[in-house]
């Protein structure tokens, strides 16, 4: 069982486009993970453990319906496999990069079973008062699921 990741911190990005990865996620994430295009124009990553048992939610999607079809592709067409370097670092694939506009400062966060890489500005953007009414999503979130 994958243990649960969360926290912030914030890095940049080196000369050759690498992130060293945050002792605080180290043991969430391990050695070999997946990377992938996140919903909210950011970078999942995903411990193979948890990457396996999505993807084969996925593969059970049914190839008769377009949206199923296209979910799993966003995902699996973007997805790369990923290994930490004996300095904890990765390189993030340009084409991720590009997707999560991320360029120099970026924010890594642990979000239960996977982390997220974000732009810094598009992090800061995402939790701004002016995007986020937590008062009106937490009484939605009690609502639909009793949280």
């Amino acid at each position: 069982m994958t243990k649960g990741m969360k926290g912030q911190s914030n890095h940049n990005l080196d000369t050759k486009g690498r992130l060293i990865i945050p002792a605080r996620l180290r043991v969430g994430l391990g050695d070999n993970f997946v990377l992938c295009k996140g919903m909210d124009k950011n970078v999942y990553a995903y411990p193979e453990e948890a990457w396996e048992a999505f993807s084969e939610k996925l593969n059970a999607l049914p190839v008769s319906d377009i949206k199923a079809r296209q979910f799993k592709t966003f995902f699996q067409g973007s997805a790369v496999d990923c290994e930490v370097d004996s300095q904890y670092r990765i390189v993030i694939p340009q084409n991720l990069r590009e997707w999560a506009g991320i360029d120099k400062e970026i924010v890594m966060i642990g979000n239960g079973s996977i982390a997220e890489i974000w732009d810094k500005d598009a992090w800061d953007k995402y939790n701004s008062v002016d995007e986020m009414d937590i008062n009106d999503i937490a009484a939605d979130m009690s609502a639909k699921y009793g949280i």
